[in-house]
C-alpha cells in the first residue's frame, strides 16, 4: 500500500518550482517564505516515500518532515538503524540534483548511518 500523500502534488510542484526559481535569481533577492520551503520539503520527502516504499531507512529534514522509504527490515521502534538527515537547503538541492549524495555526504551537509542509508539511487528526484 502506497503511503497516503499529506501535501497536495499541485502545490508541492509549485512550491518547488517558486524555490527552484529563487535559486537561478540574482542575489539578493527575497528569500522562499518558511511555508513554501515546507511544502517543497514536505512534497519531496513523500514523493521519495513513493517512489522507494518500505520502511528500512528514515529519511529526516528537520523541523519540515521525516519519511520512512526502501525495502528492507522494518524499523520498529526506537532510534533507526538507517537514518539520513539533512536540512531543507540541502534536501532540495539533492532531490532537484543540484547536489550530488556523494557532494552532501563529502560536506558534511548530509549524515548518513546505516548499511541502507545511501540514497545515490533514488536522487535527483528528476
Amino acid at each position: 500500500m502506497p503511503p497516503r500523500r499529506r501535501v497536495d502534488v499541485a502545490a508541492g510542484e509549485e512550491a518547488l518550482g517558486v524555490w527552484l526559481a529563487a535559486q537561478t535569481a540574482e542575489r539578493g533577492a527575497p528569500a522562499v517564505p518558511r511555508q513554501v520551503l515546507a511544502t517543497a520539503v514536505r512534497y519531496t520527502a513523500e514523493e521519495l516515500s513513493v517512489r522507494a516504499p518500505g520502511r528500512s531507512v528514515e529519511v529526516r529534514v528537520p523541523p519540515f518532515a521525516a519519511v520512512q522509504c526502501i525495502e528492507g527490515p522494518r524499523h520498529t521502534r526506537g532510534t533507526p538503524t538507517n537514518v539520513v538527515e539533512t536540512d531543507a537547503q540541502t534536501w532540495l538541492e539533492l532531490v532537484t540534483g543540484r547536489l550530488t549524495w556523494a557532494q552532501g555526504v563529502a560536506s558534511g551537509a548530509v549524515r548518513a548511518s546505516g548499511q541502507r542509508a545511501d540514497l545515490t539511487a533514488y536522487l535527483p528526484l528528476g
